[in-house]
């Protein structure tokens, strides 16, 4: 009985140290978590394109692929307040919090999806330059899935992640050895990003098989050939 309560207390007490080191949060968690600390350090890990083109209030930039990283974060990031962090999918966000836990911040909270999942929540985005269209609209994506004969493979996908660089070569081998029954679109999220909050994109890399103006599959985040081949095979 005593080990027991030992081994639950063991539990707690890891549980408790894992809290104030840092986790991964919603969007919504996120945006709760800035509010009540009050004077927020909000990264975004993001490129300077990225940021210039919309990002949260109060949002500090270092781009998380620069060559000086680390030494822009111990120039501009406090060590003693509690650090939000954020990308545009997660997949940044989550290596740059892992490397700040290591650089001695103590409590880093990074944003589950992202960009992606805070524009999908309709939260505030700040934006550094005069709102314009950016890239395909919703409407010319619906335009191109309604009149295509054929099924739509829509590739949401950047130019940073590593999942769709490595889904690119045998998604290119697909479009070519069934070009007779579907169509490949590659779409750049970072350079769609109103097109994929419509569509409710959320993580990279995401796959939509589209049939007849409807979604017959769906896929988020790295997936085999095979799989893709046997989605597209089970269309009509």
């Amino acid at each position: 009985m005593k080990l027991k309560y030992l081994l639950l207390m063991l539990g707690f007490m890891w549980a408790c140290q894992s809290a104030s080191n840092g986790q991964a949060v919603s969007a919504d968690d996120f945006d709760k978590k800035i509010k009540a600390a009050g004077k927020a350090q909000v990264l975004d890990v993001r490129s300077t394109e990225e940021f210039t083109g919309g990002h949260l209030a109060n949002a500090t930039n270092i781009d998380w692929n620069g060559d000086d990283f680390e030494k822009q974060v111990k120039a501009q990031v406090k060590t003693n307040e509690p650090v939000f962090v954020y990308c545009l999918s997660g997949g940044r966000s989550a290596r740059a919090a892992s490397k700040l836990r290591e650089m001695g911040y103590k409590e880093v909270y990074d944003m589950q999806g992202g960009m992606m999942a805070w524009r999908a929540a309709n939260k505030n985005v700040v934006s550094g330059k005069a709102a314009a269209p950016s890239g395909i609209t919703l409407e010319q994506f619906n335009h191109k899935i309604k009149n295509s004969s054929k099924m739509v493979l829509v590739d949401f996908n950047a130019v940073w992640c590593g999942p769709c660089k490595k889904m690119a070569p045998f998604l290119e081998e697909i479009s070519k050895e069934k070009a007779d029954k579907v169509e490949l679109w590659k779409i750049d999220a970072d350079q769609n990003a109103d097109l994929a909050k419509s569509l409710g994109i959320e993580a990279l890399p995401t796959l939509l098989l589209y049939q007849n103006n409807s979604i017959i599959w769906k896929n988020i985040g790295f997936v085999e050939k095979a799989t893709i081949e046997k989605a597209i095979a089970s269309g009509k």
